[in-house]
Order: C-alpha cells, then structure tokens, then sequence
C-alpha cells in the first residue's frame, strides 16, 4: 500500500527534475532553429544582412545561447559614408577570417543592420551615427563595453578582434588577402632610384645636395609629427559623417584619438609654420636686394602668426579647457 501511494510523488518529481517541460521543450526548438537559421546563412556570407525584423527575432528576442557582433552602417551611396564603407570593408575581413577559421562555431555571428534597411533599429538603440559596433551577448543585456570605441581604437580588424576576445573570450586570428601594392610601389621607386643613378653615374654630386637631403629629412619629419604612424597602426578613419544631420567633422573632438584627415591638416599647418621660418631665416642670411629681403621678412612672419594659430586652435578644440589662444579661438 506505501508503494502504491508513494507513486503519483514519484510520478511528480520525474515531471519537476526528469522530464522537460512542455515550454522548456518549446524554448529548445526555437532556439536550435534560429541557431540553425544563423549557421546557414553564416555558411553563404560571413555577414549577415538583417532588417529589423530579423534583428528583432535573432538578436534581441530570448532564448539565445550565442553572441552576435552587430554593425550599424549606412552603406548607400545618397548616404555620403565614406567611413562606412572603409569599415565595411575591415568588419568583412574580420568576419572572413572568422567564418574559414578552423576554431568556426555557432558561438558568435557577425551581422550588419543598414540604416536604409533597419532605421527603426537605430530608433530602438537611440543611435545617431554610423558606423558602429556593438556586441550582444548570449546573456542579458549589452553593457557599456559592448559598444566598441571606434573613435579611439580605430577600425582596423585586427583592433576588432582584440576587442571581441576581450568581450568573449574568443580568439580570431586576422587573415588578410594578399595585397601587392606596396612591394610594387617600392619595386618601382627603387627601380627609378636605380634608374637615376645609373644615368647619372658619371656625375654622382647631386647626392651631396644638402638641400635635397633636407628637403627629405622635413618631408619625413613632418609625416611623423602629424601622426601618420598613429594612423598606420590604429587604423583610424578619414572623417566622420552624421547620417541623420550629414556634418562631417575632420577634427575629432577628443585627445584620444585623431582622424585621417586631422592629419593632413597638422601636416599642412606644420608645414607653413615651417616655410614661414625658412623665410625669415632667408631674409636675415642672404644677400639678395633689401626689398625682397623685406618681403620675405613680412611673408615669413605673417605665414608663422598664421598657421601657429590654426594649430592652437586645433589644440585647443581638442584639449577642452586649455586657455591659450591667438589671434583665433
């Protein structure tokens, strides 16, 4: 008789800790389906293209056991993004990479939501700029770190990447297609290097040219001031466009980090601050008449006043509260 009542409590506590649940069962299939769904397209484009309702579904909507890496861009030419595009193009690397790793699984996916196609995305996230990236976890709900500092780090693949095994742990090693531009570009200015030397070997003194050397000692001394190895190794991008306003700004507005075109334009203010010097010290050493002497003077002073305040100005557009200026603010 005990064993026979003893049953429906045993009947109970197979349901409760043996059996899954009818919902539990329901939550496995949904979530082996939208795995399912993910790897396939995943196995077709290593980007996956999604709209909002797909974000909706895949992304935002429970159960997920996986990670997705979003990209937030505006890739139509009306857009004007050509920072979107030069992202685009280091995310697909990044993605590739990752998809024809021998280490490929579903534990993260790397997808791309276009403002033309997912602007209520953008409304939902409240976001008012591309491009941007941002990590959804398996788990809850994106923190601040899951949104990727593009403005500091750059957006190189390989800064990506540090980045996503910082988040979860996962490691991609970057593969990047084989690019010949540069050994051609040096095969060829050795070539013509070579080529001058030859024709000129009976006469070799144009490589005693003080001036020659010097021009190229500035040359290479005002690439390294501007921070063209900055940009080399952060990958940073030329500019950055508003989608929704279309203001572009050349000058970023942090100390931590800088765009491409931010540096041509130093390299261009150095560089007049650089000839206005040359000028004066011309006027004070040559011998030439004393009217052009004058001139030069005047030039030299004025191109100096000139672009030392364009640089302060920039200086200080980028060190908030610094409290020097001249001639502009």
């Amino acid at each position: 008789m005990v064993g026979v009542r003893a049953l429906p409590v045993l009947a109970a506590m197979l349901v409760m800790f043996g059996m899954p649940s009818v919902g539990q069962k329901k939550k496995e299939m949904v979530l082996s389906e939208k795995v399912g769904q993910l790897m396939d397209w995943a196995s077709k484009r290593a980007v996956i293209r999604m709209n909002g309702d797909k974000f909706r579904r895949l992304v935002k909507a429970p159960p997920r056991n996986y990670s997705v890496i979003v990209m937030f861009t505006a890739l139509q030419a009306q857009r004007q993004c050509m920072v979107c595009k030069q992202a685009d193009e280091e995310y697909q690397i990044l993605a590739n990479s990752w998809r024809y790793s021998s280490a490929f699984t579903n534990r993260v996916f790397f997808a791309m939501v276009d403002f033309d196609e997912g602007s209520d995305v953008f409304q939902m996230l409240n976001m008012n700029s591309a491009p941007t990236f941002m990590h959804f976890p398996a788990k809850g709900k994106p923190k601040r770190g899951d949104t990727y500092e593009l403005q500091v780090r750059g957006f190189a693949a390989e800064q990506l990447a540090r980045w996503i095994a910082d988040r979860i742990d996962v490691h991609i090693r970057v593969i990047r297609p084989p690019n010949y531009a540069g050994p051609l570009m040096l095969g060829l200015l050795l070539a013509v290097i070579g080529g001058l030397v030859y024709l000129r070997r009976s006469n070799l003194d144009f490589l005693y040219n003080k001036t020659g050397w010097g021009l190229a000692a500035l040359c290479f001394v005002l690439a390294m001031t501007s921070g063209q190895m900055w940009n080399h190794i952060r990958g940073p991008p030329y500019a950055h466009k508003n989608p929704h306003s279309g203001q572009v700004n050349y000058i970023h507005g942090s100390s931590q980090a800088q765009f491409v075109a931010e540096t041509h334009i130093v390299l261009l203010f150095n560089g007049g601050v650089t000839l206005g010097m040359v000028l004066l010290h011309e006027a004070a050493t040559s011998n030439r008449d004393i009217g052009k002497r004058k001139i030069m003077c005047v030039a030299g002073i004025g191109l100096v006043v000139l672009f030392f305040s364009w640089l302060l100005s920039v200086f200080r557009s980028k060190y908030h509260g610094y409290p020097y200026s001249f001639l502009l603010s």
